[in-house]
């Protein structure tokens, strides 16, 4: 389909050109448009140098030929006087002939000329053209170095930013670390003052309310028949009845 073809040619298109555009340094550029600019300076001052050198070349032949008219007239001249108008008339027609040709010459010569002033006035307009691109060439290639260096100040600043971020993260997460654990330290202490960790607690004999005022009475039980024993002993009292056994239980030792 024509349609879709001429879309992807232009996004193909479009895809170089932002590759190229990438890759392009602008002072290159710059500085290889200001080598082309003074290879065409080159080539034009090499025309005037061309169109010169034919000038005086022509301008040469002139001389030799106006060398030539006076000499063929002086000819003509002197075979007139010996009577001999044959010879006069043949140097005459060659005086003729030689003006002739001088006049062509002079007229290649006006025209070389007003090409050589042309050529002299276009150099001078491209000299003063490559002077003025080169002042703004070294104040583009100034002013893209110094967006550069910004850039590359900002994505470091940037960095930096990005870099501090993450290190004060890291130092909130140690301080929220510090503070928990400080924290579970003080209730530690805290349980620890409150008897929470007893021996029997620590031994793993700790069980619920009930278990420990079971314990309680048989401790408490314990001390009173202890108390009762001593008290027989001094004669203060009589001793703890000793319990009976249960039934079922005699005869067991």
């Amino acid at each position: 389909m024509p349609g879709i073809g001429g879309r992807m040619s232009t996004v193909i298109k479009a895809k170089i050109s932002k590759l190229l555009d990438r890759a392009e340094d602008p002072a290159e550029t710059l500085e290889y448009s200001y080598q082309k600019q003074m290879e065409l300076l080159q080539n034009v001052k090499k025309g005037v140098a061309d169109v010169v050198t034919s000038k005086k070349r022509l301008q040469l032949q002139q001389q030799k030929l106006e060398q030539q008219v006076v000499k063929l007239d002086t000819q003509a001249r002197q075979a007139l006087a010996q009577g001999r108008e044959d010879l006069a008339r043949t140097a005459l027609e060659r005086k003729q002939f030689a003006q002739g040709e001088l006049q062509s010459l002079d007229q290649q010569v006006a025209e070389l000329e007003q090409q050589q002033q042309t050529l002299i006035q276009k150099e001078q307009q491209l000299r003063t053209k490559i002077d003025q691109f080169r002042t703004k060439k070294e104040v583009i290639k100034a002013q893209y170095s110094a967006a550069e260096a910004s850039v590359k100040i900002s994505e470091a600043a940037t960095g930096v930013g990005e870099e501090m971020a993450d290190v004060g993260l890291a130092m909130q997460r140690a301080q929220d670390k510090t503070e928990n654990m400080r924290a579970r330290a003080g209730a530690m202490e805290e349980l620890e003052a409150a008897g929470a960790f007893d021996d029997n607690l620590a031994l793993g004999g700790g069980g619920d309310d009930i278990d420990r005022q079971l314990h309680e009475l048989t401790s408490q039980s314990a001390v009173d028949d202890d108390l009762a024993r001593m008290k027989a002993e001094l004669g203060q009292g009589s001793a703890p009845e000793t319990p009976a056994l249960e039934p079922g239980k005699e005869g067991q030792a």
